[in-house]
């Protein structure tokens, strides 16, 4: 299986390489791909140093898979051209998510709508995955109609240039701004830019992705996403209005039984998901589950994830594998 990383030298595309080297994916070649001025820099995969290539060389080599984590605009370049050459290509940007013609994948929620002719995949944005992996069995069983969520996001989600930014605070140092406003002891209630309806570009893609994703249009969503003085992990604070009532004790076992979910429920001994707890795993946390008392039939609950992990690189790779699992690749 040859595989490339588009983006290798990023955040996400480093990460990348550290998930398939830890799940020992099924790798006899790897291209490491970024841009011009990284190439001819070396990068030690399992030991094995390999050269950063240009993107047109590793097309010419036609790798069975590529992970794109290289930017919107890239993609919408690249992509194509990789899919060209017969390559399966699973990017990481914004920039195929809400097109009709390509599938939006969560492997837990909804990898079953993946065919060979699928050679564009789009990874949702971050603080969805996270989201509708806690929600998919919640729908199945219960039915949401509506959906509440605030985020409480990492500067890892912006890159490099804020994790840079926070540090330098934190040191008393001047530096490049990744935001409008200091961010270390401070909370900034904007991530991406705003539209006209008031929301975020972030905001809008947790309505419209999850919709997506799920397969299902009636689920109403509304979010306020939030950057906080973090790094490693997402939280989100999500309030879920069902069509049938549940059970707590159910629903709590329901989710615990559900792929990729860790539930860390108990208050009595202050055990809940925290991003600290998430750092560098693959799983989704989901705590402080608890009935809405002011609705009928609607949880409250506190979901935690490593967003450069199970939002960005382990989602991308967990496509892979099961692309190749079913043999719709190579």
């Amino acid at each position: 299986m040859k595989i490339a990383v588009v983006g290798a030298t990023g955040l996400v595309g480093t990460k990348m390489l550290q998930v398939l080297a830890e799940r020992n994916f099924p790798i006899t070649e790897l291209l490491l791909v970024a841009s011009e001025k990284s190439v001819g820099k070396e990068i030690t995969f399992k030991g094995k140093a390999i050269k950063v290539i240009s993107v047109e060389d590793a097309i010419k080599q036609k790798p069975d898979i590529a992970l794109f984590s290289a930017g919107g605009s890239t993609s919408l370049t690249q992509a194509p051209l990789f899919a060209a050459a017969g390559t399966t290509v699973i990017d990481n940007s914004s920039a195929w998510r809400m097109d009709p013609t390509k599938k939006l994948v969560v492997p837990e929620v909804n990898a079953n709508v993946l065919t060979t002719e699928d050679k564009i995949i789009a990874n949702p944005n971050c603080s969805t995955i996270q989201m509708v992996v806690a929600l998919k069995p919640l729908h199945d069983k219960y039915k949401i109609k509506r959906v509440v969520v605030s985020t409480y996001q990492s500067v890892t989600g912006t890159g490099v240039k804020a994790v840079d930014q926070l540090m330098n605070e934190r040191a008393g140092i001047d530096g490049p701004m990744a935001y409008p406003y200091k961010i270390d002891l401070n909370v900034l209630p904007h991530i991406d830019v705003f539209t006209e309806n008031g929301y975020t570009k972030e905001e809008m893609k947790m309505v419209k992705e999850t919709n997506k994703i799920m397969g299902d249009d009636s689920i109403r969503v509304t979010a306020t996403t939030v950057r906080i003085p973090v790094m490693g992990g997402h939280s989100e604070s999500v309030n879920i209005e069902f069509a049938n009532d549940f059970d707590l004790a159910e629903l709590k076992d329901l989710l615990s039984k559900a792929p990729g979910i860790v539930v860390t429920d108990d208050v009595a001994n202050l055990k809940y998901p925290m991003p600290l707890d998430a750092h560098d795993k693959d799983e989704v946390f989901v705590g402080r589950i608890r009935r809405d008392e002011s609705q009928d039939n609607t949880l409250n609950c506190w979901i935690v994830s490593d967003n450069l992990r199970k939002g960005a690189a382990t989602n991308a790779v967990q496509i892979a594998e099961y692309l190749v699992a079913n043999k719709l690749v190579g």
